[in-house]
């Protein structure tokens, strides 16, 4: 039952961000039909909120005007008030952003947009300040401007609410027109290096983010074409992000972005999904280069996750979202130092502990020291680094007792598929059974806390609740985690299961009519279009990683109804103009798997010592398009596999590297293995 008219109606939600709103003088109601039907009898314009737990601005603006009376008082009578956290509805944010970006408005959060009591978007912007200022009006002169706006200008308003209905309607039918061939996968590469900052890494200018995507496919061109050019960009970044301040050398874990260009200054929230990515893109890394920095950033990150993002339910293990900035209402209090406190703490082992880190009296941001190691990206001696772990550990133990930054408990289904195929992928490179063990516990959590019936997904489960119909973001990250472990652990269940959620992402999300995946299923009703997830963001599109799904399953089954499937939603989102490919690079390398996989069969016990040490082979030598299948002589392969009815020889495990439709010929040497591979 909905608590009486004039009331918050937030204190119900699970999601710590709406709850972060549930004592605000406004009345808020949580994305309902409810909320749009009070708008529609009161014949009132709707004030959509978006933004998340971790999101400065939007505690920001909360503070000057949600939580200030008279403006909630003001918001109160004009409008019917809607918070909506974007990381529990992506799909209404993506909307959203999207009408936002047609109004000639750079998107981000909070998102603050107007709407009819249809839904239809007619005007919006982010953050407004209390009064004017920043170049912005001040909040109570927009909304005293888009109520009257609303009341007494309704036939101009729906001229504009028509056009946008028209660019939003564009969202589902993407552009298409042009085609992918494998040398078009280098000459993208090639064009993206012009984007690269030579000096410090990552792209040009301030803010600058990590953007896995983009580095792991120049690391995929590397491991290519041999070219240094795209090793370099890859290295000079993921060196400095690691050594840099958007990097926590205590605790562990990267930051959203660091809002600077040197990565010094990071804006202090950290979120699961760009830990995910960048462990397994320093992994990928690690394989070729050994990097000790890597491998000790890979190892910290994860213990990081671990000890402080893990969300228990029926004795499984998910990952929660996020840490906020702010703490004690200021970016960064957490996590910064004065010269005085590291002095305090770490007596005369401060000295050389402030050399490396770079700790001045002055600080480096704002009067206070971000901790960092950019001016020596090298790690030091065995013995330098074992002090300076020993100081870190003081520092944390320190640290430790501070006020915490808040955590946003939700565990997203989408998110949580990219840390498992994370753990599962470096697990097996690393031999960390551990690791593994984490993924298969935080799998088996989405299944068991987030089923919604006939293998369906909810997309957020917060609080003991799971809520929020899945979107294809879901289905996509899960799939690619079923098949992650079923490479590590060869257990025919996983790929079992990315087929049925396969099945269930074709069966509602699906364009029949002009293919690709919609990001909404078919029954998600309260929406006012069906966007196509296409362009890489801070997480991979749903239609990218379902192009990599596709080709995956195709080659490990043999089904050709799977690359058909893939060769559909590449036809159907790929743009004419080449330039429009550059943000599709997630879709590139699911191309990049149909056309070009390698394929490693090993037949026998990879358990026994042989078996074993061929398997180690594989994981570590095999190119970014590998695929490995484990067949124990009773397990048959497809009837179509290159591979099929190939058998052990004189009873030892052998493999076989296949690529297209030509196997060589049987390996029982892991050595020779290796060779062969290193010649890929």
């Amino acid at each position: 039952m909905n608590p009486p008219e004039g009331r918050n109606r937030l204190a119900d939600e699970t999601s710590p961000y709406l709850r972060q709103h549930d004592a605000n003088p406004v009345h808020w109601w949580p994305w309902s039909e409810a909320a749009f039907a009070a708008a529609k009898a009161g014949d009132k314009p709707i004030l959509l909120s978006v933004g998340y737990a971790a999101c400065h601005w939007c505690h920001v603006m909360a503070h000057e005007s949600f939580e200030d009376e008279a403006t909630a008082a003001l918001m109160n009578e004009l409008f019917i008030n809607i918070k909506v956290d974007r990381e529990e509805r992506p799909d209404v944010d993506t909307i959203y952003q999207a009408a936002l970006n047609m109004m000639g408005e750079q998107g981000g959060w909070p998102l603050t947009i107007f709407l009819t009591p249809d839904g239809d978007p007619f005007w919006g912007g982010t953050y407004f300040p209390p009064a004017s200022r920043y170049g912005r009006p001040g909040f109570p002169d927009v909304l005293h401007s888009l109520s009257a706006a609303y009341a007494n200008q309704k036939d101009a308003l729906a001229n504009n609410i028509a056009s946008l209905r028209q660019g939003l309607a564009k969202l589902s039918q993407p552009e298409n027109g042009g085609s992918l061939t494998p040398d078009a996968l280098n000459a993208v590469a090639t064009s993206l290096l012009r984007a690269v900052d030579p000096y410090t890494g990552g792209t040009m200018g301030a803010p600058k983010f990590p953007q896995p995507a983009l580095f792991e496919y120049l690391w995929r061109a590397y491991r290519r074409t041999g070219s240094p050019l795209f090793r370099d960009a890859v290295t000079l970044t993921l060196n400095h992000i690691c050594q840099g301040g958007i990097y926590d050398h205590l605790g562990g874990g990267f930051a959203r972005y660091a809002t600077d260009d040197i990565w010094l200054a990071p804006h202090f929230e950290k979120m699961l999904y760009d830990n995910a990515l960048l462990i397994r893109l320093m992994t990928d890394a690690w394989l070729v280069t050994e990097s000790p920095l890597y491998a000790a950033r890979i190892r910290e990150t994860i213990a990081w996750a671990f000890r402080e993002l893990r969300a228990e339910a029926g004795g499984n293990h998910a990952f929660a979202s996020a840490y906020d900035a702010d703490s004690e209402g200021e970016e960064g209090k957490f996590y910064v130092w004065s010269e005085a406190e590291i002095d305090a703490v770490l007596g005369e082992a401060a000295a050389p502990f402030k050399a490396v880190y770079d700790v001045t009296p002055g600080g480096n941001w704002e009067g206070k020291t971000i901790l960092n190691r950019s001016a020596g990206l090298a790690l030091r001696d065995a013995a330098s680094e074992a002090s300076l772990a020993a100081a870190r550990d003081k520092l944390l133990a320190v640290r430790a007792d501070r006020i915490w930054p808040s955590r946003d408990d939700k565990v997203l289904a989408d998110w949580n598929g990219l840390m498992i195929s994370a753990l599962a992928h470096t697990a097996g490179v690393f031999q960390e059974p551990a690791w593994l063990a984490a993924a298969q516990s935080a799998f088996q959590f989405i299944c068991a806390e987030m089923n919604a019936g006939g293998d369906r997904l909810f997309h957020s489960w917060c609080a003991g609740r799971a809520q929020h119909p899945g979107v294809i973001e879901d289905y996509a990250n899960m799939a690619a985690a079923a098949l992650a472990l079923f490479e590590t652990t060869g257990d025919n269940a996983y790929l079992a299961r990315a087929e049925a959620w396969v099945r269930v992402a074709d069966a509602h999300h699906w364009d029949v009519e002009h293919h690709g995946y919609f990001m909404n299923a078919d029954d998600t009703t309260d929406l006012i279009a069906r966007p196509k997830p296409i362009h890489d963001n801070a997480t991979p599109p749903g239609n990218g990683t379902m192009a990599d799904v596709l080709a995956r399953l195709h080659h490990l089954t043999g089904k050709t109804a799977y690359r058909t499937r893939c060769e559909q939603l590449i036809a159907a989102l790929t743009p004419e103009d080449a330039e429009k490919t550059l943000h599709q690079l997630t879709m590139f390398m699911g191309f990049e798997m149909l056309e070009a996989a390698v394929q490693i069969v090993i037949v026998g016990d990879t358990a026994s010592s042989a078996g074993a040490e061929l398997l180690r082979t594989t994981v570590s030598k095999a190119p970014p398009t590998r695929l490995i299948f484990r067949a124990d002589g009773n397990d048959d392969l497809p009837g179509n596999h290159p591979a099929a009815g190939k058998g052990q020889v004189d009873g030892q495990p052998t493999a076989y590297v296949c690529v297209g439709t030509t196997c060589t010929l049987p390996i029982t040497d892991a050595k020779a293995l290796e060779e062969h591979l290193a010649g890929l």
